[in-house]
Formats: C-alpha cells, sequence, structure tokens
C-alpha cells in the first residue's frame, strides 16, 4: 500500500513540474474494457510479487520472475500472431532450464511463492503488451498512463488494506511499543519513493521499445536484484541452485542476443531494397551471373526488349549486355535527394520519443 500510495501522492506534482502534457481522449468504453481491467492487474502483480518474497527468497522469486520473456513471447505470439527467430526461440530454452534446476534446489522451497512469483510474471507480461497497446490507442503520455493505473490499483487495494494491516497494526503491542518507529517508518518511505521511481524508469522504457526489448530489460534487472540478494542478503544457496541461476543469466543473455539479432535484420530490411537473381531473368538475354535488382527493367528484359535511355530516364545504362554482367547507375536528381532527406527526417521524428 505505501509503494502504490507514494506513486499516487507524488506523481501528479512531478508530472506539473515536468510540464507532461494531458493530452490523450479515453473513451468510456476503452476506460472499462482496458484501463479498469490493465489497473486490476497492477494490483494483482504488486500483490504476489510481495508474497513471492515472503514465502520464498529474493533470490529465489527474481529466478522465477526471470522467465518473463518466455511468457512475453507467448502471449504475443497467442493475441497479435508475432513470429520470432529460431535463435530467440532456442534462448528460452537455458532460462527454463535454469528456472527448474533452480527451483529443484531451492532450500526455502514453497509452492505458494513459486506460483506467486509465476503468476506474478505473467500478470506483469500481459500489462506490458497492453500497456504498449493503450499508449499507442489513446495518445496519452506515458507518465499520465502510469499515474491512472497508480490510482486505480490503490483503490482496489486500499479495502484490503483497511482490513487486514490496519488491524493488525492495531492490535499487535510488538509494533506499538517498538522503539524502531522512526526507522521503520524511514524505511516504508524509501521503499514507497524507490518504487516510484522504479515505476517510472519501467514506463519511459516501455514507451520508448518494444514490449519484447523491454521484457529483456526488465529481466536483465532481475538478475542484477539476484546477485545483490546473494551478496548482501546472504541467502543460504547450494551449489546446484547456483549453477541453475547462471543458466538463466546465460540463457538471458543469449536471448539479448537474439533479440539484437532480429531488430537488426528487421531494420535493415526496412532500409534496403529487396535483392533477388532470378534464372528466368538472366536467361531471356544469354547472361550468366547478373546480380540484378528487381525493378520495372526487368520486365523488357524478360522480353527481349533493351529499354531506351530516352524513354527509362530513371535507369543509366552505361554498358551494353554481356556475359558477364549488366551495371546499373541510377541516376541522383536534386529534387529525389531533396524528397530522401525530408523523407528520412519524418521518419526519424515520427518513430522518436519526444519528452517535454
Amino acid at each position: 500500500m505505501v509503494q502504490l500510495s507514494s506513486a499516487c501522492i507524488c506523481l501528479g506534482p512531478i508530472l506539473k513540474i515536468l510540464g507532461v502534457p494531458k493530452r490523450g481522449n479515453i473513451p468510456k468504453r476503452y476506460y472499462v474494457t482496458m484501463i479498469i481491467p490493465l489497473s486490476l492487474g497492477k494490483f494483482v502483480s504488486s500483490v504476489l510479487s510481495q508474497v513471492s518474497i515472503w514465502k520464498v527468497s529474493v533470490s529465489y522469486a527474481h529466478t522465477v520472475k526471470a522467465t518473463l520473456p518466455l511468457f512475453t513471447v507467448i502471449i504475443t505470439r497467442l493475441f497479435f500472431g508475432e513470429k520470432q527467430t529460431l535463435p530467440v526461440y532456442l534462448s528460452l530454452v537455458p532460462i527454463i532450464s535454469g528456472v527448474v534446476i533452480a527451483t529443484l534446489t531451492e532450500i526455502s522451497f514453497d509452492l505458494i511463492g513459486l506460483m506467486s512469483a509465476l503468476f506474478a510474471t505473467l500478470e506483469f507480461s500481459l500489462q506490458t503488451i497492453f500497456s504498449k497497446k493503450t499508449l499507442k490507442d489513446t495518445g496519452l503520455h506515458y507518465m499520465n498512463l502510469l499515474v491512472i493505473f497508480s490510482r486505480l490499483a490503490a483503490l482496489f487495494f486500499f479495502p484490503i488494506w483497511l482490513m487486514y494491516d490496519v488491524n493488525r497494526i492495531i492490535q499487535d503491542e510488538n509494533v506499538i511499543n517498538s522503539k524502531n518507529k522512526m526507522m521503520i517508518l524511514g524505511l516504508l518511505i524509501c521503499d514507497g519513493l524507490l518504487n516510484m521511481l522504479q515505476n517510472v524508469f519501467a514506463f519511459t522504457v516501455l514507451a520508448m521499445v518494444a514490449p519484447l526489448s523491454y521484457a529483456v530489460a526488465n529481466a536483465t534487472k532481475r538478475l542484477v536484484i539476484i546477485g545483490a540478494s546473494l551478496l548482501l542478503l546472504k541467502n543460504p544457496v547450494t551449489p546446484m541452485n547456483i549453477v541453475g541461476i547462471l543458466i538463466a543469466v546465460v540463457g538471458v543473455l543469449f536471448y539479448n542476443k537474439a533479440k539484437f539479432d532480429q531488430n537488426e535484420k528487421a531494420r535493415r530490411q526496412r532500409l534496403l531494397p529487396y535483392i533477388k537473381s532470378e534464372g528466368a531473368l538472366t536467361a531471356a538475354n544469354g547472361v550468366h551471373g547478373l546480380p540484378h535488382p528487381k525493378s520495372e527493367s526487368d520486365t523488357h528484359i524478360l522480353n527481349g526488349v533493351l529499354p531506351s535511355q530516352s524513354h527509362y530516364s530513371h535507369l543509366l545504362w552505361n554498358s551494353t549486355v554481356s556475359t558477364d554482367q549488366v551495371k546499373l547507375i541510377p541516376p541522383v536528381h536534386e529534387e529525389d535527394r531533396n524528397y530522401s532527406r525530408i523523407s528520412s527526417n519524418e521518419e526519424l521524428h515520427s518513430r522518436g520519443v519526444h519528452f517535454v
């Protein structure tokens, strides 16, 4: 409750100081079908995350949560039909294997803790994917969306907190007579502020990258938490437990590399023309080994017609057809250069993230 309340109280003034615009329109139907369910998911994932670290060690809970890319791949495939490359699918194998080994060798294993961590990860994956969709559908600034989610999640959590936590705090004499009240209060305030900052950074990254890339970044964050918990909290672990954690770490690294290669390949395909050599094209004029970009002139070559330079002014034939190659050099006109520059700038601005 402290974490959600901190976000509700602090984010509003922060948005005003930063001058974040309140643009975007959310229809009532969309509010009911998307915003409220996502806020409920944030509430559920927050509760399950706390239950998981209550029942099991921090290192094990976050080892289980390293399966976030797995859930994201499955959900994006089921709901949006997105396909990944084979290396991406194969990189999930060590992640799953590492979590299984860590589960079988965990000293403080608890079934409730395991299921809480898994369902929290599933809820977080759903929230990540559909929050990205909400940003595109509504045009909301991601910080405004975070405020809406935090306030609704706190509203959902308040009755439970009032019924259970407040009642236990009032009746617990150890809490009332504790000499460390100020230290506990300070720790709670730090917890709330740090969690709020983590959510701000998370939504900032989410607004900048694709859901799967965000899943990778989040899994990497969890790996850092695992290492820090082992060093600072000194959680009891077995050698095989460490092996399982390391396998999951390697799996995430492989996943990072596979996703990077996939994104680079997609980027090159958007920027470069599609080039393909066809046997029928070269055989039409008895030319072999002709590396030729597909264009309008292909049809004329296939028909045995050599296009004249006057009629096809967009192509410069600076050599005749030979048995080796045909060299095509497209001329660069000033208006084409200006158009290319404008198009490049428009694409850059359309894909960029603007901060106010």
